[in-house]
Order: structure tokens, then C-alpha cells, then sequence
């Protein structure tokens, strides 16, 4: 059992983003679109300025491959969210650390031969059918507004790692992990459906 509380809280994190996806049809068009939604924001941030000038990085050049890889926004992002999953879990943390940066390696190279124009297109163009794909499948077979609009923050940290996790062949970061997460889920899809019921009755 885990004794982590406050931003390191996995169960509470996992608990929360599960509560939005316990359909199964739902829970599949995320593992599809989440991972993929990353490399495209990270392909849409490689057209931002970087925040160091290539002239400031000229002794470490062949590291960043001529220039390809660059200290900017999607950079930062990526490491905060690779050390905010090693310390949630010190297994599938680094394998979500390892895929974040993977995305940020693999989008920058893209986003190098495709141009600044064209980078921009196909990352928008990517986001749009990335989260075209997850709200219908909130609309269609979740039936529950996504979790973002409750708690903008963590569901966009949780999102990437949750699918993971949800992939992980029955991985447990810890012995009762399952169980105590399936609980509070049930619990606030409970709470959710009975508050539901109240509003619908008022409006009756």
C-alpha cells in the first residue's frame, strides 16, 4: 500500500481519471488517441520559439543533432511530465518517461524536415482528430463529460499515464492498488449517477 498523499497521490490521480473512463469501447479510443495527441502538441510546440538561441548551445551541437532538438516549451513539458511519472511509480513511471521523451525526440525530427509551416498544419490538424476521437467517445459510449472539465490539470498529466497503466497486462504499482482504485471508482461513478438523478428530478 502506498502511503503518498497530496500530487504524488497515484490512487487518488488514477482514481479520478478512471471515474471519467470505465466504459470499455471509451477506454480503447483513448489508448489510441492520448499517446498520439502528445507527439502532435509536441510537434505543434516545436513551431514556438526556443527558448535558448542555437548559438547559446553550440558546444553540445552534435548531442542536439545540428539544432534538431531544441531547450524549448515542449521540451520543458516533457521532462516535467517524465519526473512527475518516475515519482508516481518508479517502474511505469520510467516507461512513461522514456515515451514522453521518445515523442519529443520523434516530433522534433519530424517537425525539422517538414518545416515550420507545414509542422504547424499537421500538428493542429492532428490535435483536432486526436480530440475529436476521445469526446466521442465521452458522447457516444462513456456518456460522461471528459475529466478535463472538472479538473483541467490532472486530467491532462493523468491522461498519457492512465492509458499506460490501463495497458500494462495487469501491472500493479503495489500489491491492492487494482482493487482500492476500482473501489473509489465505482464509489464516485456512484456519487456521479445519483447526482445526476437529483438534477434531473428538479428539473421534472
Amino acid at each position: 500500500m502506498s502511503n503518498r498523499i497530496g500530487l504524488l497521490d497515484l490512487e487518488k490521480h488514477f482514481a479520478f481519471y478512471g471515474a471519467y473512463h470505465s466504459n470499455r469501447v471509451n477506454i480503447i479510443i483513448h489508448t489510441l488517441f492520448v499517446w498520439p495527441n502528445v507527439f502532435a502538441t509536441l510537434l505543434f510546440l516545436y513551431s514556438t520559439q526556443p527558448i535558448l538561441d542555437r548559438s547559446y548551445l553550440v558546444f553540445i551541437e552534435a548531442l542536439t543533432f545540428d539544432g534538431v532538438l531544441r531547450l524549448d516549451i515542449g521540451f520543458i513539458l516533457t521532462a516535467i511530465y517524465a519526473v512527475f511519472y518516475i515519482c508516481l511509480d518508479n517502474k511505469s513511471g520510467v516507461l512513461a518517461a522514456l515515451l514522453c521523451f521518445s515523442c519529443w525526440i520523434g516530433s522534433s525530427f519530424l517537425a525539422a524536415r517538414l518545416g515550420h509551416s507545414l509542422t504547424l498544419k499537421v500538428g493542429v490538424a492532428s490535435q483536432l482528430l486526436c480530440w475529436t476521437g476521445q469526446f466521442l467517445g465521452h458522447g457516444l459510449f462513456e456518456k460522461r463529460a471528459p475529466a478535463l472539465l472538472d479538473n483541467l490539470v490532472q486530467a491532462f498529466l493523468m491522461g498519457p499515464y492512465f492509458v499506460l497503466l490501463e495497458s500494462g497486462f495487469g501491472y500493479e504499482p503495489y500489491p491492492g492498488f487494482k482493487s482500492r482504485v476500482d473501489c473509489k471508482i465505482e464509489n464516485d461513478i456512484k456519487e456521479w449517477r445519483e447526482e445526476k438523478l437529483k438534477k434531473k428530478k428538479k428539473l421534472m
